[in-house]
């Protein structure tokens, strides 16, 4: 059984490796370690990710897969969910989560009895569709008070749209002008490579201009 830690952060400014440490001592809380870390920026909203899809790939039968909040998975559309969930099914990977008591029954190396594993695996399976429903609901609610504030703003002619940080992509274009490398960049600012590949672009721009 490996463990696979699944980091996600909704845009690409945020810091998807914030979660690392927690998760880190929350294993080893249960003399457990963690195999491997698939880290990426995207939305919840959407089961296009690469970063998931290769930790399912790289899975085997029956490992784990530990995330700081469902809803770093589960902030899906209710086909996508279901989606998700045969795919993590095929292979029996199970969710573990700190913030879900009854995930954690899968870190224990307990002989328990088949018709144990299935009440519990049931148990389980029901608080996490209720979990990702709530996430979904949630999401949604704040989605539809961001655009009323919105609405209200481009009304009242204050609506000025999302400002970029001028500070991180100045430092970003200083270090591709030094050469160094996107994962470099990556590393150094824990930014996305979406980011970098944005500032990259124009400053191509800039140079095909002057």
């Amino acid at each position: 059984m490996f463990i696979r830690a699944y980091l996600r952060a909704s845009t690409q400014e945020q810091n998807a490796e914030r979660a690392r440490e927690s998760l880190v001592q929350f294993a080893a809380n249960h003399d457990q370690r963690i195999a491997a870390f698939y880290v990426e920026n995207v939305s919840g909203a959407t089961l296009h990710r690469p970063e998931l899809m290769k930790l399912i790939a790289d899975s085997g039968e029956g490992d784990i897969v530990l995330v700081e909040q469902i809803d770093r998975l589960a902030r899906l559309k209710q086909n996508d969910w279901d989606s998700l969930k045969q795919k993590l099914a095929t292979k029996r990977l199970a969710i573990v989560s700190p913030e879900l008591p009854t995930s954690w029954l899968a870190l224990e190396k307990k002989d328990n009895t088949g018709f144990t594993d299935s009440i519990l695996q049931a148990v389980n399976a029901m608080m996490l569709d209720m979990l990702a429903a709530v996430a979904r609901k949630d999401y949604e609610d704040r989605r539809r008070r961001q655009f009323q504030g919105i609405n209200k703003a481009k009304t009242e002619g204050k609506y000025q749209g999302r400002q970029p940080d001028l500070k991180r992509r100045q430092h970003i274009a200083s270090l591709l002008r030094s050469g160094h490398s996107y994962s470099e960049i990556q590393e150094m600012l824990s930014c996305s490579r979406h980011l970098i590949a944005s500032v990259a672009k124009e400053q191509r721009q800039a140079d095909a201009a002057a």
